[in-house]
């Protein structure tokens, strides 16, 4: 027990735990947010009853404007309460008070409601001193308790051994006592995120006797290292948003159910971590170490994990042992960290057999990293320095799906006309924002969405497009593309295309013989100034055109060319030199 919280429980908590209470403000967070991270059986029974549900007619007795569907149930929630009501039936099993303005809890009052199993106090007013020591000890039978975002500086320091959910989040915690969580054979998740609890407010025997906690929620608290002797049957542990910088060693050899863990936002290095630090969780599954201070990939990852976040670290090399154990890997997400292809060993992903989502955005990588993981179907390289795509980059990447590539340094000539050959699974291609003036040769058929906005193409050709009969989406928005270098017959292969982008270009009118497939055209901020009587004639199930910013006046906009279009939504004309007559394009209604 901390030196800080030594005294009588008879004591008030002021005296016990003034020299653990820190000024600290307490940041809130909503009630819905709490309750996303309750599992099914462990919503507040009276308040999973009246949310989102119609009033039920009240049992007799009920306490003035509360709601009373059963003779076991009481909501006072939302009441503006100032004072705990005093004509409670001594028979109510569920009792909800959330969401008013109370400051304290009656022992007189609370203590006669023997029979009660859940109590919903969330977000009031409650002080440490307004919660009396005994105020739980008549209540033998409750299971769940709600004290969610309160004004608590000490947790209560007898709760009953029958509970099965405590819930003292977004409070001012900075004190736990043996008994507020220990000796509890049925507790099975503690919630105490946002608080100030430090190492020193948490003693060492917070937990005994409570062997079947399977959640445990410390984030956003003051810890400066992971806390030890926890739960052995803890499944889920979040401890991010701390500043946590070092896992003492042995502190999690025990949690072999262990299947989540979070610790990014925190103060880790690899000092702070030995090579059995996680080794013995062989249950795990999720591992965050994001946005931490990590210069390489933690040794002893345990071969279970399906999820890895080693995301806004410093790592800058990838060596072939660190992964090779994690042989369930299926997202690895490393980025914004400082590698670059030279520091990805070949090896590196080779035994990563189940890998299909792999993020390596905003790194330092000048080309594309060798031995990428042969199974990986979403690879994310946007934001690097890639400055070439060689013949064999892709070429045992089969089974991609989706490739980014954008903000990089890539010019036509330095991307190899065979680069995507193998890639025939492939469905979207991003390669916006670099320094592209024509089309890549090659792309896949496969192709459903390309992007390339971004680049300074100023010439479009059939051949690069004439197998993509799948594309559907098609963005080219933000190049120098005008009418004359648009070859004739580009679009006559996209028989599957449905959005078109070519705003922000140098376009004088509509292109002509676009597919009869297109049902979203973007052509805002050119430069069309005429809009001819045949400009849609290829495009009869268009629903979306837009056309703002641009030079058309009203004179030079042809009736004749909106008047089939039968399934036409919107037409934005906005932003033209002139208003155009919006009852002119309803022509064909």
């Amino acid at each position: 027990m901390p030196l800080e919280c030594i005294g009588s429980f008879r004591h008030s908590t002021q005296q016990l735990c003034r020299s653990c209470l820190l000024l600290f403000l307490l940041v809130s967070i909503p009630y819905s947010f709490l309750l996303e991270n309750f599992d099914d059986d462990e919503l507040p029974l009276a308040t999973s009853q009246t949310l989102g549900g119609t009033a039920a007619q009240n049992v007799p007795g009920c306490p003035d404007n509360c709601t009373c569907p059963t003779e076991e149930t009481v909501d006072c929630g939302g009441l503006d309460l100032h004072i705990f009501p005093n004509n409670i039936s001594a028979a109510i099993q569920h009792l909800s008070l959330q969401n008013n303005q109370l400051q304290e809890l009656p022992y007189k009052e609370l203590s006669r409601l023997t029979g009660l199993r859940t109590l919903n106090l969330h977000n009031n007013h409650i002080t440490s001193e307004g919660l009396p020591d005994e105020a739980f000890e008549s209540l033998q039978l409750l299971q769940y308790i709600y004290l969610a975002n309160n004004k608590l500086s000490v947790a209560p320091q007898l709760l009953p051994s029958t509970l099965r959910i405590v819930d003292l989040a977004a409070n001012h915690l900075t004190c736990v006592y043996p008994l507020t969580f220990g000796h509890k054979p049925g507790l099975r998740s503690v919630y105490m995120h946002n608080n100030q609890l430090n190492n020193t407010g948490l003693p060492f025997d917070a937990f005994n006797g409570s062997d079947a906690v399977s959640t445990l929620i410390l984030s956003s608290n003051l810890l400066t290292y992971v806390p030890q002797n926890l739960p052995r049957a803890i499944v889920r542990l979040h401890l991010q948003n701390n500043h946590i910088s070092r896992i003492p060693k042995g502190a999690l050899n025990s949690q072999w159910r262990l299947r989540e863990l979070y610790l990014q936002n925190n103060n880790l290095s690899n000092n702070g971590l030995d090579t059995s630090t996680f080794s013995r969780l062989k249950s795990l599954e999720y591992l965050d170490l994001s946005n931490n201070n990590l210069s390489q990939v933690p040794a002893g990852l345990p071969p279970n994990i399906a999820i890895l976040h080693l995301g806004r670290n410093h790592l800058s090399a990838l060596p072939p042992e660190r992964l090779s154990r994690v042989r369930s890997l299926q997202y690895l997400l490393l980025q914004s960290n400082a590698l670059t292809a030279s520091g990805v060993h070949p090896e590196a992903f080779s035994r990563l057999r189940s890998l299909h989502t792999l993020h390596m955005y905003n790194n330092r990588l000048e080309s594309i990293p060798p031995g990428l993981p042969r199974r990986v179907r979403s690879l994310m390289l946007l934001h690097n320095q890639i400055a070439c795509i060689g013949l064999e980059d892709f070429a045992a990447t089969y089974a991609l799906v989706e490739l980014n590539l954008s903000y990089n340094r890539l010019y036509s000539a330095h991307i190899h006309r065979l680069a995507f050959r193998k890639l025939r699974r492939l469905e979207t291609l991003d390669i916006s924002a670099n320094q592209l003036t024509y089309l890549p040769a090659g792309l896949p058929s496969s192709l459903q969405v390309l992007h390339l906005q971004k680049n300074q193409l100023n010439s479009l050709s059939p051949e690069p497009l004439v197998n993509l009969t799948m594309l559907k989406e098609l963005h080219l928005a933000h190049n120098r593309l005008r009418i004359s270098s648009i070859s004739p017959g580009t679009w006559q292969e996209l028989h599957g295309l449905k959005l078109l982008d070519l705003s922000y270009n140098e376009l004088s009118y509509i292109p002509p013989d676009l597919p009869e497939s297109l049902e979203y055209l973007y052509l805002q901020h050119n430069r069309i100034a005429v809009i001819v009587a045949e400009a849609f004639l290829t495009t009869p199930n268009i629903h979306v055109i837009t056309l703002r910013s641009n030079h058309l006046l009203a004179a030079n906009v042809s009736e004749a060319a909106f008047a089939d279009l039968n399934l036409l939504e919107v037409v934005d004309t906005t932003g033209n030199p002139e208003p155009i007559n919006i009852s002119l394009l309803q022509a064909g209604r």
